[in-house]
């Protein structure tokens, strides 16, 4: 342990913070069933981290301390989440004054489980059995494995001369790269000391200075309370531009200029979403630029929102995705879901927050356009999901975290409070909005506990508008209620209707409009093309909008989906470049898809894949798999 991490352990407060209260009409629904801390007896405050980056082993090793706080006086044991970690040995720290004392302990490791990992016990020794905190010491390794931590050699990176390391925590991959209790219903503060090769510089999801001397040694304080997922680490050759007062983006040099042109808007954003939804309460926002293999749209974990470099369309069309990871500074970091079966109370919010911030920055033309291909979005997943899994807080508890509502959480959370705002106006529903975002503050709640809220707050206060009955109908039931307000917009109205004209031979398509277009109209045009146009006819419209060459990876994605069902192979190659490009599942795994489903092309969708996936991150790689597995003749 190093002199600054002492001084640090004896001058920073812990902030404590214990899981979330529970329903009472089914405990089974409040449980994390994606867990094996045992929460109920110990609860983590702050965990110490000291970490070296060994880029050669791709792998992180050091140690993580954990101060706990036993809530069962009778519990002799703690049991950690982990997967994929060489737990080298255990011990626990106490304190002496000024000094602390190591006392040895024994540890196991559990049966390892596919999804959950291995559970990790640690045996409490007799002389602190009547301690109420207790701060365990795992010294460990991870694996080159772990489902959390992507490592790039230089050539997939954008500069080509220098390694990158980068983590997704999310869902429940945090445990793959620190021993902890790895649930949203455990807040905890932390601190760390990273080292690094020199010249690279490293990054959490902390207090980051812009201006750091870059000598491979960081330190790092999350002050803030924050869920295991929201755990972040990136390291590489970073560099910092300011976008404004409170706002900045880190980046490779190669991409820096273009992302701070493509997201000069931050500044903005952030000051109007501290105007609509309450003060901010985490600092600094910044914005990190992460190579094409990020799995993701974007990751809003804290203070450094990971984004993936295929929103840099150059036009700024694509930054929708920085409004709704700022959104989530409010909703899902600042108020948690408390398992994730209720993780609408995350993503539902904060889609809703996006499109109110989309209007003001931009307008509510665009927003509209957004809600309505968003809501297309949300049948498509209603036709292929099980009805028991669309509910917004199904009354299951095995479904899977990441994989098994789709993306029903964010789109149908997002209509249910267009619904609530509709009836009850928006005047009353914005202070409801700032009145939840304070009371919740870094606390962790469930499903009925927002309906308790929201019956207090606005069903009961204001009678005769909506019942409890009508809200719990969104809560439980699959599909959408029959009084939901759907989204409309007349631009994307017109462009389906100009994609009829076309596929009827009425219009030419020099006379398509497509400079006044914005991205959505495009991405809706290709989607209402009609399903039996000829190879012709595929071959004049990819020519005149340039389909298969834009720089806009949403249109590329939708024109490459029609490109595998409709097996159009005039445009197989650009298709096979653009799942070699992007590592984003969204951007991919949909392709893959429908290659795979068309009838002739499962073979080709697997070379395709196999080709690529040395450089997508292990999260898309564990997405993209199953696209495979019914083929008789997969590998």
């Amino acid at each position: 342990m190093t002199t600054r991490i002492l001084i640090f352990l004896m001058t920073i407060g812990v902030v404590a913070c214990s899981p979330g209260s529970s329903t009472d009409r089914d405990p089974a629904l409040a449980k994390d069933h994606y867990s094996f801390a045992n929460v109920e007896q110990f609860v983590t405050e702050q965990i110490v981290l000291n970490l070296n980056v060994d880029f050669e082993a791709q792998v992180l090793n050091g140690s993580a301390m954990l101060f706990m706080r036993r809530i069962d006086p009778d519990a002799r044991e703690i049991v950690l989440d982990t997967r994929d970690l060489t737990v080298e040995n255990v011990e626990f720290l106490v304190s002496r004054g000024k000094e602390w004392d190591e006392i040895p302990t024994e540890h196991t490791l559990g049966e390892t489980d596919a999804l959950l990992g291995t559970p990790l016990t640690i045996y409490v020794p007799d002389s602190l059995a009547d301690a109420e905190h207790v701060v365990p010491v795992v010294h460990y390794r991870t694996s080159p494995e772990s489902t959390a931590l992507g490592w790039l050699p230089p050539e997939l990176t954008a500069g080509g001369e220098h390694p990158m390391l980068y983590s997704q925590s999310q869902a429940i991959h945090a445990r793959s790269w620190i021993p902890l209790q790895d649930t949203p219903a455990v807040r905890f503060t932390y601190l760390a000391r990273v080292r690094t090769p020199p010249g690279l510089i490293a990054l959490m999801s902390a207090e980051n200075d812009p201006d750091v001397e870059r000598d491979g040694d960081y330190y790092f304080e999350m002050p803030q309370p924050i869920p295991s997922y929201l755990m972040a680490i990136a390291a590489g050759n970073l560099h910092f531009a300011a976008l404004g007062e409170d706002t900045g983006v880190y980046a490779e040099p190669e991409l820096l200029e273009a992302s701070a042109y493509e997201f000069a808007d931050t500044q903005a954003m952030f000051e109007t979403a501290e105007a609509m939804f309450g003060p901010y309460q985490w600092g600094r926002y910044d914005l990190l630029i992460l190579p094409p293999s990020f799995p993701y749209g974007g990751m809003e974990n804290p203070r450094l929102s990971f984004l993936t470099p295929s929103l840099l369309a150059g036009d700024r069309s694509l930054v929708s995705v920085v409004a709704h990871e700022l959104a989530h500074s409010w909703s899902g970091n600042l108020v948690t879901n408390q398992t994730w079966r209720d993780g609408w109370l995350n993503e539902g919010w904060t889609s809703y927050l996006e499109f109110r911030l989309m209007q003001v920055i931009y307008d509510e033309d665009r927003a509209a356009e957004e809600n309505l291909l968003n809501y297309e979005e949300l049948l498509l997943n209603f036709e292929r999901i099980d009805p028991k899994y669309q509910a917004l807080a199904p009354r299951i508890t095995e479904l899977d975290p990441e994989s098994g509502q789709g993306t029903i959480a964010y789109h149908k959370g997002n209509l249910f409070l267009q619904y609530l705002e509709h009836a009850y106006g928006r005047e009353i529903f914005d202070q409801f909005i700032t009145d939840y975002f304070s009371d919740f503050a870094f606390q962790v709640i469930t499903t009925e506990d927002f309906v308790d809220y929201l019956d207090k707050r606005l069903l009961s206060v204001h009678h005769g508008i909506l019942t409890r009955e009508q809200v719990e109908r969104w809560m439980y039931e699959p599909g959408l209620p029959d009084d939901a307000v759907l989204p409309t917009s007349r631009n994307l109205d017109d462009a389906a209707e100009l994609a009829a004209m076309w596929s009827r031979g009425e219009l030419d398509a020099a006379e398509l409009p497509v400079t006044d277009w914005s991205a959505q109209a495009t991405i809706h045009f290709i989607n209402a093309l009609d399903p039996d146009l000829s190879t012709e006819k595929l071959v004049e419209i990819d020519k005149a909008l340039g389909l298969s060459d834009t720089q806009n990876a949403e249109i590329a994605r939708t024109w490459f989906i029609q490109v595998a069902t409709r097996r159009h192979e005039p445009a197989y190659d650009q298709m096979a470049e653009h799942l070699r490009k992007f590592g984003r599942v969204r951007l991919i795994r949909p392709i893959y898809v429908a290659l795979a489903g068309n009838g002739s092309d499962m073979q080709l969708a697997r070379e395709l894949f196999n080709a690529a996936r040395g450089a997508y991150h292990p999260i898309a790689n564990a997405y993209i798999g199953p696209v495979f597995e019914d083929d008789p003749d997969g590998e």
